[in-house]
């Protein structure tokens, strides 16, 4: 009964998904298209996608808590993200290195939440599939910051590019896919249980 409550949370919510995907893809878009970017423009835009990114994983959190047993595992992860983004906002003068290592970690963690979350819903939901792989896109992506952090932050624009459009593709598929699973209230046959 859990799991049924719970991937119906989650298909109700897809727009939610849609929209993380979409900020991603824009974030990626535009990071490729003007790698011109100054350094502090960078640091102010990765900054607001990563507290964004962190305030979504919290409200996650907390609408799916009594429905999803581990839901304290998105609630860490969007703490993460919302300290991170602040971070970059109140110190936007820190050294590449550090923001590098901010960003890899939080890319890290990200992915292993997305990887463990995507493992607890094989069962339940035929998406997670996509939930696991931009949760290994994510942790790719931080092991290839901290190999490469004399590269510096405008050297690895690229990659913060393409693994922020790979990330929101496969995160706007996951939320077509809940969408799918998603039945109206009004199109349920009556004597059905709610899904």
């Amino acid at each position: 009964m859990a799991a049924t409550t719970s991937t119906g949370l989650m298909a109700r919510n897809w727009w939610a998904v849609l929209i993380r995907g979409l900020i991603s893809i824009i974030f990626g878009v535009m990071v490729l298209v003007w790698p011109g970017l100054a350094l502090t423009s960078l640091i102010w835009v990765l900054a607001a996608y990563i507290f964004v990114d962190g305030i979504y994983a919290i409200i996650s959190a907390f609408s799916h808590r009594d429905h999803y047993r581990h839901w304290w595992l998105t609630l860490i992860e969007g703490l993460i993200g919302v300290v991170a983004g602040v971070l970059a906002f109140l110190y936007p003068g820190i050294t590449e290195l550090t923001l590098l290592y901010v960003i890899a970690f939080w890319a890290i963690f990200t992915g292993i939440m997305e990887i463990i979350a995507a493992w607890r819903l094989r069962q339940e939901i035929k998406g997670e599939l996509l939930l696991g792989l931009s949760g290994l896109a994510s942790l790719i992506f931080g092991v290839l910051v901290l190999l490469q952090p004399a590269a510096g932050v405008l050297a690895i624009l690229t990659i913060i590019g393409v693994y922020s459009i790979v990330f929101g593709i496969l995160l706007v598929m996951l939320a077509f896919r809940l969408r799918s699973h998603h039945v109206p209230a009004t199109t349920r046959v009556p004597g059905m249980s709610a899904m």
